[in-house]
């Protein structure tokens, strides 16, 4: 039997609660088959592809690519497997509700209404001169900067970037204006100074001095007056003892507002939530590399591979944690998950943010694989193609800020899991030999931060010390 099918937001993850259309790779009227990809959805990490799950027409598609960001479960397109009209699909469209109990309309309820509120903004007044501009419209960074610069009142230019936003350019051509006469709301200079090819600063220093720009020759690039050209005819403070300075003039400070992304949203409630609600204690200890760094040389020219030293590191990791299963543990709720293989967590920073793809049973793998491995979900993550199954499901994390030379710092747990390795620069160290004298050695310093619900400091210790221990004695890495 045909019937009408809507295609909504899907949900990857108990997390997610919204995502965009990046692209449709079908368009109204295409037909398509079962497995046919339909479009790319960037989640807040991630970037999926969406399967056709049967056969079907695409008759409506609701949200655009590129278009800002649906919840769950909204309406996205529409899709038909048989021949039904276009009176049938408008009257689908309209009784359509959202199945994630209203996620969907509240959220469009709640977009509409800031939107509303946007439009119905008072403008400023157009015979007010200012020189900072607050407004809530849409505007680029740089827009506002160039308005705020020259004085251009904003409330008539009509924004051509995406759903209104004024552009760099719409300012422009604000700025210049069909009749050659100055921008309304504008600094007060001569009408004919705003034809002048001059900066910013330079018609601010004008103004201030009360010199007229149009009568000036301008040395810089393409004949522009520059500070140095007001300056120079600038009256000068007079002074006894020291020949005359030009007065420094202060330009202003204001901040390049960047509002979160999706990524930054999403680690900042997940950092906040676990400062607040995990009690975290934190172990300290450092180990000797040198034996370690020599192995790796080795095992690379057997091995044929480029595992780094975190690496290493992460297969130290995993062995100990096998050792140690209170520590390789996740907590959910009232209960503690314990589990026999390490699924290690790795941190990474991508494109989109921080994001933490999983190796998976790091403790069985040969130390080529692991490296190999981890190439693989790094080399995904900075091309954006990671998966959520490359993302869920870690029982442990491994930091390293070491290759920046950061000798330690403390590392907030990754929920829900118990513990986070943080790991420091190898650095040459002065120690005392023997025989009484000084000799110099490698160290990494590690610091592991702990969820005390779940891991008492005596299990984190003794973690520790089979850490180190396979760190010192990298030969057990083998066994």
């Amino acid at each position: 039997m045909s019937r009408i099918r809507a295609f909504t937001m899907p949900k990857w993850g108990i997390e997610m609660t919204e995502g965009t259309i990046a692209d449709w790779t079908v368009k109204e009227g295409d037909s398509f088959k079962r497995g046919q990809t339909l479009c790319l959805i960037e989640t807040a990490k991630i970037t999926n592809e969406v399967d056709a799950e049967y056969d079907a027409t695409v008759r409506r598609i609701i949200v655009g690519g590129g278009s800002e960001a649906e919840p769950v479960g909204a309406l996205l397109a529409v899709f038909d497997e048989g021949d039904h009209s276009e009176e049938e699909i408008d009257a689908f469209v309209a009784s359509f509700k959202p199945a994630e109990g209203g996620i969907a309309k509240g959220a469009a309820s709640a977009k509409a209404a800031a939107q509303e509120d946007a439009q119905s903004a008072p403008a400023p007044a157009a015979e007010k001169p200012r020189i900072r501009i607050e407004t809530n419209r849409p505007i680029s960074p740089e827009a506002l900067r160039l308005a705020e610069d020259e004085g251009v009142d904003i409330a008539d230019i009509e924004g051509s970037g995406r759903q209104g936003r004024i552009t760099h350019q719409d300012v422009v051509k604000a700025l210049r204006g069909p009749s050659g006469s100055a921008p309304r709301g504008a600094l007060t200079l001569d009408a004919e100074d705003f034809q002048v090819f001059a900066s910013p600063l330079a018609r601010r220093l004008a103004a201030i001095h009360g010199i007229a720009l149009a009568g000036l020759t301008g040395t810089g690039p393409r004949g522009r007056i520059s500070k140095a050209d007001v300056l120079a005819i600038a009256p000068q403070p007079a002074s006894a003892t020291a020949p005359a300075m030009a007065a420094f003039v202060a330009g202003d400070n204001r901040p390049d507002i960047v509002p979160f992304d999706r990524v930054r949203k999403v680690v900042a409630q997940r950092l906040t939530q676990a400062k607040q609600d995990i009690p975290h204690f934190y172990l300290r200890t450092s180990a000797r590399a040198d034996a370690l760094l020599e192995m790796r040389k080795t095992a690379n020219l057997v091995l044929g591979s480029k595992a780094s030293v975190n690496d290493w590191i992460v297969k130290a990791s995993a062995m100990a944690l096998a050792r140690h299963p209170d520590v390789n543990v996740q907590v959910h709720g009232q209960e503690i998950h314990r589990f026999p293989h390490a699924d290690v967590s790795i941190a990474v920073a991508s494109p989109k943010g921080l994001v933490t793809p999983v190796v998976r049973q790091a403790n069985l793998m040969r130390i080529d694989q692991l490296a190999a491995e981890t190439r693989r979900l790094i080399d995904k993550a900075q091309g954006k193609g990671l998966s959520m199954t490359d993302m869920e499901g870690g029982t442990f994390s491994v930091s390293n800020l070491g290759m920046f030379g950061i000798e330690n710092f403390d590392a907030i747990i990754n929920p829900p899991q118990g513990a986070i390795l943080a790991v420091g620069a190898a650095l040459r160290q002065p120690v005392e030999t023997a025989g009484g004298g000084i000799g110099f050695e490698t160290r990494i310093s590690f610091t592991l931060s702990v969820d005390h619900r779940a891991i008492d400091g005596a299990a984190g210790a003794q973690f520790l010390q089979t850490l180190k221990s396979l760190i010192e004695e990298p030969a057990g890495l083998f066994a």
